[in-house]
């Protein structure tokens, strides 16, 4: 096992990654963004105050602002940064001579991963900081700060063995990622206008009170990121959908669940394709 996660693979895509100006200059402007976010936020609604003061409820707003914001940038991020780990390397035809070294696919696919996805998480625990000026104000738990930095590896982790199944399966970069942002979209973007779309027609054609319900809003929901988080902030919108839909089952289970399913296939099957005109030994 520490063979396919410690290799001379992923030890060239670190000092590729880390050891350039640009990638801290990425976590700066990234830090710096959040840093006047929040403090923008801070300093407006103590100016709407009458009494000049932060209440908590608003640190909790501030909160959830900031996490579906930093989501947002997950989802934007992951695919360029995975979309091209494979395609890449074929296009500058260094893929074959990769092949040919004693690492195995399953070593080469993992590394890839681990690599493209490690600057997301460490941009994830650089912002661990600004969380605190959120403490300061009240309102927002230690628990609830670990779950969502738990959602975002989660997240992150799912949608980059996407991007690593696209790279491995096309040939051009461009195509890739392209097709990237198409799926993360859908998944993110078009899965919750489905679900607004299913649970009207659910106030129109269905009455949960006489036992006639719908249930694909559900379906559509436990595949959408944002409205994932926003339950756990909100809990009211998943009692809202659950009640529309009749099945009584925690969404945030069943987000696990279906994007272990989807990560875990996009894995193997990228394994698979990297050689797949080669017979195993």
């Amino acid at each position: 096992m520490k063979n396919l996660v410690i290799n001379p693979v992923l030890n060239k895509e670190f000092k590729l990654r880390f050891r350039t100006f640009k990638s801290f200059l990425g976590i700066f402007f990234y830090l710096l963004a959040l840093g006047i976010l929040i403090i923008g936020f801070v300093f407006i609604q103590s100016l709407s105050n009458n009494q000049g003061y932060f209440k908590p409820d608003q640190s909790k707003d501030m909160f959830m602002i900031l996490s579906v914001l930093q989501l947002a940038l997950i989802l934007f991020i992951t695919p360029g940064l995975t979309a091209g780990v494979i395609s890449s390397e074929r296009e500058r035809q260094t893929l074959n001579m990769m092949l040919t070294t004693t690492q195995s696919s399953t070593s080469i696919i993992l590394s890839k991963l681990i690599s493209s996805i490690s600057f997301l998480l460490l941009l994830i625990i650089a912002s661990l900081p600004l969380y605190s000026i959120v403490f300061l104000f009240g309102g927002i738990s230690p628990g609830q700060v670990l779950m969502t930095i738990g959602f975002y590896t989660f997240t992150i982790i799912t949608y980059g063995s996407l991007g690593v199944l696209f790279s491995t399966l096309i040939r051009k970069t461009v195509v890739a990622m392209v097709t990237t942002y198409g799926v993360t979209l859908f998944l993110a973007g078009g899965t919750a206008f489905l679900t607004l779309i299913l649970m009207q027609l659910n106030q129109g054609f269905y009455n949960p009170a006489a036992g006639t319900t719908n249930p694909l809003p559900y379906f559509t929901a436990m595949l959408n990121p944002p409205i994932v988080l926003l339950g756990t902030f909100q809990p009211e919108i998943t009692k809202e959908l659950m009640r529309g839909t009749g099945i009584d089952f925690p969404i945030w289970i069943s987000f696990l669940i279906s994007n272990t399913v989807i990560m875990v296939g996009a894995v193997v099957l990228s394994i698979i394709k990297l050689r797949p005109n080669m017979k195993r030994g």
